[in-house]
C-alpha cells in the first residue's frame, strides 16, 4: 500500500475519533497512529496530515457548509465529514493537484464509506476546486477572495 494513502487512513481515523470524542482524547489517537505497524515516515505523515487538518477545521468546514447544499455538517455521515474535511484541507494546500486530492478521497470513501458516498464527495469536492480556481476560495465565506 502507498504510504501517502496509508497516511491519508489513519488521519482520517483520527479526525473520526476526535469527531466523536472531543480534543480530549488526541494523546490517544497519536498513539493509535504510532501503534499502527506503519513505517516511522508513514506515521510520521499521519499525525502531521491530522494536526494540520484540525488546525484548519474551521475554514473546512466554512467550505463544506458553502458545498453541502441542502446538508448540515452534522447530518453528514461521521467518515464522509471526515473525508471532506480532509480533502478540503489538502485542496486548500495546494500541495497536490485537486485530481489527486480527490482521487484519494474517493478511494477512502470506497474503503471506508457506504456505495453512495463517492458520488456525493466527488461532486462537493469539484465544487470546493472551482471555488478555489475562481479566487473566492479564502475561506472566510464572503466570496470576496
Amino acid at each position: 500500500m502507498d504510504q501517502r494513502h496509508r497516511a491519508r487512513q489513519l488521519a482520517l481515523q483520527g479526525l473520526c475519533c476526535i469527531d466523536v470524542q472531543g480534543d480530549d482524547v488526541m494523546d490517544l489517537v497519536m498513539d493509535f497512529i504510532g501503534d499502527c505497524n506503519a513505517s516511522p515516515e508513514t506515521v510520521a505523515s499521519a499525525r502531521e496530515m491530522l494536526t494540520a487538518a484540525l488546525d484548519d477545521i474551521d475554514r473546512c468546514n466554512e467550505f463544506l457548509k458553502r458545498h453541502c447544499r441542502h446538508w448540515g455538517l452534522q447530518r453528514l455521515a461521521l467518515v464522509d465529514r471526515g473525508i471532506l474535511r480532509l480533502g478540503v484541507h489538502e485542496l486548500l494546500l495546494a500541495e497536490a493537484p485537486p485530481k489527486v486530492v480527490i482521487a484519494e478521497s474517493l478511494k477512502l470513501a470506497r474503503e471506508f464509506s457506504t456505495a453512495e458516498s463517492p458520488r456525493f464527495i466527488n461532486g462537493v469536492l469539484d465544487s470546493v476546486v472551482k471555488e478555489i480556481a475562481t479566487g473566492d476560495g479564502d475561506g472566510d465565506g464572503n466570496g470576496d477572495g
